[in-house]
């Protein structure tokens, strides 16, 4: 691993990292903030997964969320929304290839050599961050923002007791049944639907559930609210009778501004859970 960066911030560390994924078979970069307690000893850590186009950077520079994050004594972790480099797959669409990873495990040609993001999310980043810096393992939180907000969602519910809360900023809730969803299933998972099925925040919320606190975000002037779908993971909810809270921003869009506008509530929440 290889430290690209750090910077004092808030008290604490904000740092930018590299290293060679197996998941992958590419440089990943990953960001990390690391509170001045961690200087003590381990502190709890909360995932966020950025959306589509997004590298590591934007939700480290835009969202604002270090400054509560120090305040709560909480790690953020931001890793990379796809892999990256010569040799890796791509398209000329902005919501297909580098950037637009989907935290998913690809079986298609040419995806599946490198597109392997749940597999780097979920096993490899995890190993290397709590063999490297002092996050605890059994205090973990995941949230993300729109395509990251449907990782993050997936992921809850995947791994039960790894997450003692999950939250969402505008997740692409339903996307087998959206074109934020089927045109990049298809691509990288092939034309079984039935395969699908795992990667969707509303078929696993009827189907598993979220053993913790949810928290969802959505703008009411979001640009894309119709690919987003909000209303069948509202659905899901309320079938499940999930304990959670979805709230419908009146006037917010899509933009990180949306995002820096609740940061604050988010991790007041994922804090209660990962201390209280």
């Amino acid at each position: 691993m290889k430290t690209v960066s750090e910077n004092r911030c808030f008290g604490g560390v904000q740092g930018v990292y590299s290293h060679v994924s197996q998941a992958t078979g590419t440089d990943m970069t990953f960001g990390l903030f690391l509170p001045e307690g961690a200087e003590d000893g381990p502190v709890p850590v909360l995932w966020y997964l950025s959306g589509l186009t997004c590298t590591h950077e934007n939700a480290m520079v835009k969202a604002g969320a270090q400054r509560w994050a120090a305040e709560t004594g909480i790690a953020l972790v931001f890793p990379d929304t796809s892999p990256r480099g010569e040799g890796v797959a791509d398209d000329p669409a902005y919501d297909l290839g580098q950037g637009a990873g989907f935290y998913v495990n690809a079986t298609e040609t040419p995806w599946a050599p490198h597109f392997r993001m749940w597999d780097y999310v979920t096993e490899e980043l995890p190993r290397l961050l709590f063999n490297a810096f002092p996050i605890e393992e059994g205090a973990q939180a995941i949230t993300g923002h729109s395509m990251g907000g449907h990782g993050a969602l997936t992921i809850a519910m995947s791994f039960p007791g790894r997450f003692r809360s999950v939250s969402a900023f505008a997740p692409i809730a339903n996307p087998t049944a959206s074109d934020w969803g089927r045109k990049q299933f298809a691509a990288y998972l092939g034309k079984d639907e039935s395969l699908w099925a795992g990667y969707d925040s509303a078929v696993l919320m009827r189907r598993l559930g979220f053993d913790g606190p949810v928290l969802i975000d959505q703008g009411t002037s979001d640009q894309f609210i119709d690919l987003l779908k909000p209303e069948a993971l509202a659905a899901a909810m309320t079938e499940r009778r999930q304990g959670g809270t979805l709230r419908m921003q009146k006037g917010y869009d899509h933009s990180y501004f949306f995002v820096s506008s609740f940061i604050e509530d988010h991790i007041a929440f994922h804090a209660t859970a990962l201390m209280g």
